[in-house]
């Protein structure tokens, strides 16, 4: 019986049937701007990051020196100016801050209210622990995942932050870990799944879709981070589809990143594979 009882739930894992919301779109012209509508947010926001992306990877194959020998920082100074630095820091913030309200803000327009993504404050306990959880499952085995791509040559140093070691530096990279996962969840997770189940994606079907785009735009971090991004990103969306929260998402994204980037930042000096 036991045994019975975990497959099933196994199976509603790996094939969740149809959810019950919200309700497929049967009318076609509505479906085409749905259809639309995804297109736009998705080449305005992330869709074009995946392209520069790929065109990133590109270019560190053709060029002469090795991909292991190539290093790729995720927060580098913009300006030699500090004041200007710190300007441009928090602007590229405040523009993907602004992705993540772009696509709650249509969810709003289309009738979702945004706990009905899982965006309330009605369990903070039990979503800290989840995303503490989630982190830890992503997160180690993405370590070791990069380690073992440096170990083969296949994947670029990459350099979490190579900001000037000014006062603002910790704090700023702080804020771009929350604006990294405010709208990467909300984007990729509360806002595409929600319509792509509008348009009768298959659960299975939408991760995908997810998945694999958010491991694009990370591509100019290597072969290895679009396998560990697809990876994260099955994991995420598997886990929004079955829970419907999504603060839990946005919670580990953040823990990741603060730990990448405030960690690198503070230890760069020690670290045995920098």
């Amino acid at each position: 019986m036991t045994t019975t009882a975990g497959g099933s739930v196994l199976r509603s894992w790996l094939a969740p049937g149809p959810p019950a919301q919200p309700p497929v779109v049967t009318d076609r012209r509505e479906r085409r701007l749905i259809g639309l509508e995804i297109a736009v947010v998705v080449t305005v926001t992330l869709g074009l990051s995946a392209l520069r992306s790929a065109l990133s990877l590109l270019e560190a194959l053709l060029a002469p020196a090795p991909l292991s020998e190539q290093q790729v920082a995720l927060n580098a100074p913009a300006s030699t100016d500090l004041w200007l630095d710190l300007a441009f820091q928090l602007t590229r913030a405040l523009q993907l801050a602004g992705w993540g309200a772009l696509a709650a803000y249509l969810l709003l327009r289309a009738g979702f209210a945004l706990r009905r993504v899982g965006l309330d404050g009605r369990r903070p306990g039990r979503d800290a622990l989840h995303s503490a959880g989630l982190a830890a499952l992503i997160g180690i085995p993405g370590l070791g995942l990069y380690l073992l791509g440096r170990l083969a040559g296949i994947t670029p140093d990459v350099a979490p932050s190579t900001l000037t070691d000014a006062w603002w530096r910790i704090p700023v990279l702080v804020v771009s870990a929350a604006a990294n996962s405010w709208a990467e969840e909300v984007v990729m997770i509360g806002y595409l799944l929600t319509r792509l189940r509008q348009l009768g994606f298959s659960e299975n079907r939408s991760a995908l879709v997810a998945a694999v785009l958010r491991g694009a735009y990370h591509l100019y971090q290597g072969v290895g981070a679009f396998v560990g991004n697809l990876v994260m990103g099955l994991v995420f969306a598997r886990y929004w589809q079955r829970t419907n929260r999504l603060w839990p998402l946005v919670g580990a994204h953040l823990l990741i990143d603060v730990v990448a980037f405030v960690g690198y930042a503070l230890l760069v000096d020690v670290l045995p594979f920098t």
